[in-house]
């Protein structure tokens, strides 16, 4: 159980080294709130939408997702301004028009397999 840190060393274990697997299985405490913020993103159906719809159909502008999805203008900005902020879009001005794209590869993963299930 050398795994096992020291303030929880005295606990009685039912399987000590599937403690250790499970412990190496979290690994870092950094790591775990990375991928817990990056799926606090996701867990926002609307958010959710908007990524699914630049994932499958590539680069679009606030109003277009606004019509895809239902949201209207302020609330797609606000949406892509956090999902901007975290690094999962970004957007490319084309003269007035800024067109997202999602640039996180490991969000582009999850999306994959969000799309490839069919709802």
């Amino acid at each position: 159980m050398h795994l096992v840190p020291a303030d929880r060393a005295d606990r009685r274990t039912i399987d000590g080294h599937r403690v250790c697997d499970a412990i190496a299985a979290i690994g870092e405490p950094g790591h775990v709130r990375t991928w817990a913020d990056r799926f606090s993103l996701l867990a926002d159906p609307k958010r959710l939408a908007l990524l699914l719809a630049l994932h499958q159909t590539g680069p679009l502008a606030v109003s277009d997702l606004a019509i895809a999805t239902g949201m209207n203008d302020p609330a797609v900005s606000q949406a892509l301004r956090l999902l901007r902020a975290a690094g999962v879009v970004e957007g490319e001005k084309e003269g007035r028009v800024v067109r997202y794209r999602v640039v996180d590869g490991e969000v582009r993963g999850l999306l994959e397999h969000c799309a490839a299930d069919g709802g």
